[in-house]
């Protein structure tokens, strides 16, 4: 699909971000084997740097084309 407005490419980048970078490496290289401490706080870090993607994408969903899957109105 051609990009419909600046909007509509914010949203299919955060989408790209959340659905296909591996943060595997990165976990790797701040959780030491066997740190459970270091794990859960990537693993809290990490629920929460997504769900900040992901609410920067629902702000853009009444922004997309009509015609996108995602495409949801705005609500007031």
């Amino acid at each position: 699909m051609r990009a419909k407005s600046v909007s509509h490419v914010e949203y299919e980048i955060l989408q790209y971000v959340l659905d296909r970078i591996d943060i595997e490496q990165v976990k790797n290289e701040m959780c030491p084997s066997g740190d459970t401490v270091a794990e859960k706080r990537f693993n809290t870090g990490h629920k929460n740097a997504a769900q900040l993607i992901k609410n920067l994408c629902k702000r853009r969903r009444h922004r997309l084309p009509e015609n996108h899957v995602d495409y949801k109105e705005k609500e007031q």
